[in-house]
């Protein structure tokens, strides 16, 4: 099997680390780390041709983390519509779902649902395949969701696994355990008044499986479009939610009983918030141990991946403050080509689909037939996707950490070519004009669904002003929120009764292509919007 060359075991043995129990975890300040996994995990026409790496589908992965020995708690299943359509609720901003709605069951089941659970169910000769409310890179579905929360009206206080392939909850420890996310998270805010806290985690064998060491960038990736339906559904019910991305790992993997070599945590979203609340000191956290359902026969460890995680792990509560907020300056050279603003549909012309119904609908286009989206229509995604999101390394701010290029290929009253978006100005600058389907096409690794798209929207990040401001882990977080606007534009296009997709990149010749505006900027999110075709 294929080891990328920096992420081999030669090559991490000369990086410098500190002990931490059982892994191996480098400073976070020291950026190289992240250096070395972004530059060795690159796609490039070398990399492609040189790799013998083939799918062993004998051994491919199960899609659900399923705990053997515990007693599901079923969720609700008649889900109250909210009744927002879904550019609505893109459109609101984070600071307006302030309202106190009481949680309970049937809140949580609709957060749960329309964010990871079940949606689609396909039956093939063989059996049968379970698509889930958000894109995920091969399908594989890596991403688990937990929940620790009080005593709520019909649930008691607790650690819990979020089942999606029987929509239940399984509780792991019993009590209330929400300090000791108040002590990972240095007093969180955010944290520290909700009743209830979600949390993400990636199971790495499930999808290296398929994508090997590049597949800790999918953790974002897909956590990410995740959270773009979580965040957008929290707008839809009035429920304040907040993506926090800086926590001491080791407490918060060992509350949720996970090997970190093997499954780790990656974002907590504080649910509601009641500043009247008073949590208590944290408890003891016993080793569990519970016994999961094998995923496969064997795994395969990728050691650069746990070095990344290590590399960026966070050991003392004390480094925590200091990644909140300030989110460094996007430097933008002054607009020297021709200006577009943004079109945007009146409020009371937007589509009535609500975002439930958008999100039951939305897929992942395995074909666009070559025609026309209007300007208003990207305009309307480019709008949502770049509204902000309610995070601790944003604070409010109207900062971002990445921006937004796009090849055009047919999109009326916008003409063909590559531009950038001035997120500050709701305009697009083009940068080069022309027809650009065979480069997009080849940009996505020769894949036909780039070059037959409407249009290709890359999201960039200035990646050494970000390590210079978070350290490593700075690299989550830009990969993150880059994933969410993603998955913004996903659920933006569905709204729309347009397809989209996530697509996969040679990094350094889409910063070429987007060059000399995108020189020294690093490719985070690559998602294709287009007409969808049916499949032959």
């Amino acid at each position: 099997m294929q080891r990328y060359g920096p992420g081999s075991r030669g090559h991490l043995a000369s990086l410098k680390f500190l002990a931490w129990g059982e892994v191996a975890v480098e400073t976070n300040r020291d950026v190289e780390a992240t250096w070395e996994y972004h530059e060795g995990t690159k796609h490039s026409f070398q990399s492609l041709r040189s790799s013998r790496h083939l799918l062993d589908y004998e051994n491919q992965p199960l899609p659900f983390k399923i705990y053997s020995g515990l007693e599901p708690i079923p969720l609700p299943r008649e889900l109250e519509p909210s009744g927002v359509p879904a550019l609505e609720a893109l459109a609101a901003s984070p600071a307006e779902a302030e309202g106190k709605r009481p949680l309970d069951l049937k809140l949580l089941a609709r957060l749960l649902h329309y964010s990871a659970g079940v949606t689609k169910r396909i039956r093939y000769p063989k059996g049968e395949m379970l698509f889930r409310a958000a894109s995920c890179t091969g399908a594989l579905y890596h991403i688990d969701l937990y929940l620790v929360c009080e005593d709520l009206p019909d649930l008691e206080a607790g650690v819990y696994h979020f089942g999606a392939h029987d929509f239940a909850l399984r509780q792991l420890r019993r009590g209330d355990f929400r300090g000791e996310l108040v002590r990972a998270t240095a007093g969180e805010s955010a944290v520290a008044s909700a009743p209830a806290t979600l949390i993400c985690s990636s199971t790495f064998w499930r999808n290296s499986w398929k994508y090997q060491a590049r597949a800790y960038r999918h953790c974002f990736w897909d956590s990410g479009t995740i959270l773009a339906n979580l965040l957008a559904v929290g707008n839809a019910n009035q429920i304040p939610l907040k993506l926090v991305t800086s926590f001491v790992d080791e407490p918060v993997n060992r509350l949720l009983d996970l090997d970190a070599s093997r499954e780790v945590a990656l974002q907590l979203v504080p649910v509601g918030r009641d500043p009247a609340d008073e949590i208590g000191p944290p408890l003891a956290v016993d080793v569990l141990d519970l016994e999961v359902a094998p995923y496969s026969r064997r795994e395969e460890s990728y050691p650069a991946m746990v070095a990344m995680h290590s590399a960026s792990s966070l050991l003392d509560p004390g480094e925590i403050s200091d990644l909140w907020g300030k989110p460094p300056t996007l430097v933008n050279s002054a607009p020297t080509g021709p200006m577009f603003p943004l079109v945007l549909t009146p409020e009371t012309a937007l589509p009535e689909d609500t975002l439930e119904e958008t999100i039951l609908r939305r897929g992942s286009s395995r074909r666009f037939r070559r025609a026309a989206i209007t300007f208003e229509q990207l305009s309307n995604m480019l709008d949502r996707a770049t509204r902000g999101i309610a995070a601790d390394f944003l604070d409010g701010s109207a900062g971002t950490l990445n921006q937004l290029y796009l090849i055009v290929n047919d999109v009326e009253d916008l003409p063909q070519g590559s531009y950038v978006f001035h997120r500050d100005r709701d305009e697009l600058e083009q940068l080069a004009q022309g027809d650009f389907r065979v480069q997009a096409g080849h940009l996505d690794l020769g894949q036909p669904l780039a070059a037959d798209a409407s249009v290709n929207v890359y999201i960039l990040t200035d990646l050494k002003s970000v390590l210079d401001r978070y350290g490593n882990r700075g690299y989550r977080m830009a990969q993150v929120e880059a994933s969410i606007m993603g998955g913004r534009i996903y659920l933006g296009a569905y709204a729309q009764r347009l397809g989209a997709t996530g697509l996969t990149f040679f990094d350094d010749e889409v910063t070429e292509f987007f060059s000399p505006h995108a020189e020294g900027k690093s490719v985070m999110f690559l998602v294709a919007v287009g007409r969808r075709a049916r499949r032959r």
